[in-house]
Formats: C-alpha cells, sequence, structure tokens
C-alpha cells in the first residue's frame, strides 16, 4: 500500500488511471450487487467512493437516516463511503430483525477504529466462540455478583450515599453532574467487577472515566466516521491518535488492577468477576485446555467493556433524567410527591418500585426521550437472507436504528415530546410497552440490561428524595437546553443545575 502510494503522488497520469480504474470497478459491484440473488433494499444512489456522504451529517448521522427512511421506507441502503450499510428503520422492522431473524443478523460489525480498540478481543466488539464464550462467562459471573438480586441493590445504595454527599458539597451552587454522576455508575460496576470501589478523588479512577468518555465521544465524531470509511487515506487523524493513546494507558491501569488481585487472590473466594475469571484461567491452565478463551487480553477487554458500558450509558440517561427534571418542575413535584407519601423518609428499595407508577413512568420516559445509543451498535448479517422480500448479502454492516423505535409515530402518541403518560394507563397504573427498547433487543441485546434498570431506579429515586435540582441563577427553564451532545453515545450537551437540599 505504501508503494502504491508512492507512485500516486508521483506520476499524474497513475492517479488518474487509478481512479478511473477504481470508478469502474465499483460501478461493476454495484451495479451487478443484486441482479443475480434478487432484489436488494432501495436507497439514495452513491456517488463513486464517496457513496452517500455528501448526503450523510456526519455529526449526527441517526438524523440523516431518520430523515432517508421516511423517503425509501422501513429498510434500505446507504453507503458510508465505499462501504454498503442497510438500515433497519422502525420498531416492527427492528424487533423482526433482531428476534425472529436473530441469527442472521445476529454478527458484530467492527469498525476500523473498533478494530484498532479491542483487536477481537472481549464481549461487546468480537464475534464466534470469543464472544459467545466471553458473553456466556459475563453474563453468569454478573447474575452470581447480584444483577437483579439484592447484593448488587445494596452496592448501588451504598454509592447512592456517596453521590448524594458529593452533591451536598456544593451546597445548592450550580455545579456540572457529569463528573459526580459518572463516578457513581463506574464506582457500581468497578465493584461488581474488581471487588471493592474506588474513591472519587483516586487520581487512577478519575483518569480511567475520563478516558473512557473522551474515547466514546470521540469514537463518534465525523472525524473518526471518516476514518472508518477511508482507513488507510486518514489513518493519521488526530482524534484516532487520541483513542490509542486513551486504550493505551486504560489497558496498563486494568493490568495493574488485576495484577494486585492476581496477587492476593483466594481461589475459595471470588470478590468479584477478576477472581472468577482468573480461576477460571488458571483450572484450563491446568487441563491444558486448547483453544481457550480465558486468555489476559480477553479479560482486558471485557472488563474495559463492561466500565465503559456500565458508566457512560446509565451515567448521560441520568444526567437526563436531572436536567428533564429541572426543566419540567411540575413532573418532578409530582415524582417528590409520589416517593413522599408512599416511602416517607425510608430508604427506597427495588421493590418499592411496582407501588411507585408515576415514578417508574418517568424514568422509563427519559430512557425513550434520551435515546442515549440511537444507532445501536452496528451488526453483520452472518449469511446471505432474504427479509421482508430484500435480498441482504452475508457479511453486509446492519444499522438497527434504535432512535426510531423510540420515537416510531406509530408506536407512542407524541414521540418527540417528553410525556411520561406513554407508560401509564387511565387508572394512573405503569404499563409496558413493547416499542420500549433502549437495550436494543435480540443476541447482542446489552448484557447489563437488569443492572442498568436497578441503577437507574435506586439512583434516580435516591436524588429525587434528597434534592430540588433547578436550573442556574438567572437560568429559566425554557431556556435549559435539550440538544444532545456529539458522541459515539448521546448525554446531553454540558450545562450546570443546582441541587437544593429537601433535609
Amino acid at each position: 500500500m505504501e508503494d502504491l502510494g508512492f507512485s500516486l503522488f508521483s506520476s499524474p497520469t497513475t492517479v488518474v488511471g487509478a481512479v478511473v480504474l477504481l470508478m469502474i470497478l465499483y460501478l461493476i459491484s454495484v451495479g451487478s450487487s443484486s441482479s443475480e440473488a434478487g432484489r436488494e433494499p432501495p436507497g439514495p444512489k452513491p456517488l463513486p467512493l464517496l457513496g452517500n456522504l455528501l448526503q450523510l451529517d456526519l455529526q449526527r448521522p441517526y438524523k440523516t437516516l431518520c430523515q432517508l427512511s421516511k423517503k425509501y421506507g422501513s429498510i434500505f441502503t446507504v453507503y458510508f463511503g465505499p462501504k454498503k450499510v442497510v438500515v433497519l428503520s422502525g420498531y416492527r422492522t427492528v424487533k423482526e430483525a433482531l428476534i425472529s431473524y436473530a441469527d442472521e443478523f445476529g454478527e458484530r460489525e467492527i469498525t476500523p477504529i473498533l478494530e484498532d480498540i479491542s483487536k477481537g478481543h472481549g464481549i461487546v466488539f468480537s464475534n464466534g466462540e470469543t464472544w459467545k464464550e466471553m458473553r456466556r462467562f459475563a453474563l453468569t459471573t454478573l447474575r452470581d455478583f447480584g444483577m437483579g438480586k439484592r447484593v448488587a441493590e445494596e452496592k448501588i445504595l451504598e454509592e447512592c450515599g456517596h453521590l448524594i454527599q458529593t452533591i451536598e458539597n456544593y451546597k445548592g451552587e450550580p455545579f456540572n453532574t457529569s463528573c459526580p454522576v459518572n463516578y457513581a455508575t463506574s464506582n457500581i460496576i468497578s465493584s461488581i467487577a474488581y471487588g471493592s470501589r474506588f474513591e472519587y478523588d483516586d487520581p487512577r479512577f478519575r483518569n480511567l472515566v475520563s478516558r473512557t468518555n473522551e474515547t466514546i465521544r470521540i469514537t463518534g465524531s465525523a472525524d473518526i466516521q471518516l476514518y472508518n470509511m477511508f482507513p488507510r487515506l486518514v489513518g493519521w487523524i488526530k482524534k484516532r491518535q487520541v483513542i490509542l493513546k486513551n486504550v493505551k494507558m486504560t489497558k496498563r491501569d486494568v493490568k495493574d488492577l488485576i495484577k494486585e488481585l492476581k496477587e492476593t487472590l483466594e481461589p475459595q473466594t471470588c470478590r468479584g468477576l477478576v477472581d472468577c475469571f482468573l480461576i477460571r484461567k488458571q483450572k484450563e491452565e491446568d487441563s491444558f485446555t486448547k483453544d481457550t478463551q480465558f486468555t489476559e487480553e480477553n479479560l482486558i477487554f471485557s472488563l474495559t467493556s463492561l466500565f465503559s458500558a456500565g458508566t457512560d450509558t446509565t451515567a448521560a440517561t441520568l444526567r437526563w433524567g436531572l436536567l428533564l427534571m429541572a426543566k419540567y418542575p411540575h413532573i418532578q413535584d409530582r415524582v417528590q410527591e409520589e416517593l413522599a407519601r408512599v416511602i416517607g423518609s425510608c430508604k427506597v428499595q427495588v421493590e418499592d418500585r411496582k407501588n411507585l407508577p408515576y415514578t417508574d413512568a418517568v424514568i422509563h420516559e427519559i430512557q425513550r426521550l434520551a435515546n442515549i445509543v440511537p444507532l445501536s451498535i452496528p451488526h453483520r448479517t452472518s449469511q446471505d437472507v432474504t427479509f421482508q422480500g430484500y435480498f441482504i448479502k452475508k457479511g453486509t454492516t446492519v444499522f438497527p436504528l434504535l432512535t426510531s423505535v423510540l420515537n416510531d409515530e406509530s408506536e407512542w402518541e407524541s414521540p418527540h415530546t417528553f410525556n411520561p403518560s406513554h407508560f401509564l394507563n387511565k387508572e394512573g397504573k405503569f404499563i409496558k410497552r413493547d416499542a420500549f427498547l433502549p437495550f436494543s433487543a435480540g443476541r447482542r441485546a446489552c448484557l447489563g440490561e437488569g443492572l442498568a434498570k436497578m441503577e437507574l431506579f435506586l439512583l434516580f429515586t435516591s436524588l429525587m428524595q434528597r434534592f430540588r435540582f433547578t436550573p442556574p441563577p438567572g437560568v429559566t427553564e425554557d431556556e435549559l437546553d435539550l440538544t444532545p451532545a456529539v458522541g459515539f453515545t448521546i448525554p446531553p450537551s454540558p450545562h450546570k443545575l443546582c441541587a437544593i437540599s429537601r433535609q
């Protein structure tokens, strides 16, 4: 590739010839791709090499895709540069693909930047035996350490206390919700993974959280989108170098944490996920198991995936919740009235959820409107498949457009407004909605869904019991900005709130 690059720059004739050849090959592949196998999903006509790049908002591609779905339907094709992508839009289409065709749409698309980060290791960005074994292990271990059980509830409530104390220290003055909320959610997954939490002022912990948030944010930037389309042409871009540096430093810190746990490991007592992994790893080594997935690299990237997902998405959702309470004080009033009437001054527990229908509806509506992962994480077809009358080749990148599910106008009465009534019946009782899929669905659904739900409920209700959230002085509710930030996930744009103690 380096030789080709040199000749391209040294010979104008070769440049023209190479471009013409690439255009011909590209047009032939596009023109003949569906004639033999069947009808492919429609979509806007791509340009050679650039695809539909000029039509895409690379900062918020999910918005462009939603607009295109109105013209081309619930399943359509779009080209991110030379990369062909099939987009699934709307609740019924996304659900059918991920549930009824779970195997066909069940592989993970590993983009160039994700390959750079994990190299196929870990849970989230892997396929085949690595994914199957690591996901099975993580699910089993998370269940054993309390996902949905009392022990996890106790860890979350302990962290609630630390978060409340941190917010109390602001004494009602405006503060950025990002750091304290991120530290709290990071500590919950850390306590399950490592067996203990970190102090909020621990430099290593702060750096882990900061690098994680930065990496997730810039992974969704326009620069990295371009790198994913043309990895050999723009591999030099600064944001890619920042991500690689962050990954290197995080690997170093995680290795140190694993080493510390390994030195004090007692096989009869598992303190957390790392201990369980190390014990299993030793057993497989002792039995000379071939092709074991219990390797250091898989442990490191499973931990970083859990830490990233457990930190970023839950924290972003909770931050959206606090912002929405400040923007809509009448809804905050009703939540706090219900909590006072049902719970009083007692600590909220998970079992209280069934007696708090309005609060539960508000939390679900926060998740729906927050729309944290609008594109989902890209999938890939594991085989040729005919879906809704369209032929999709094996290895095709697929975007299940979650934002189109959470805002499906045929499923939600007022999809673009904050309306807790979406989850309440006429009697004021909580109701489940089929189109509520913030954690995706099928084989690749979020494995920490149960833990995340518990965290959101306990953290949100504990904060609502203790504080009233308001805009900073001089800012009205109407002036609070609900524009999402840009990133792989979409938290609120940077803002400050006041937390007025109610006790």
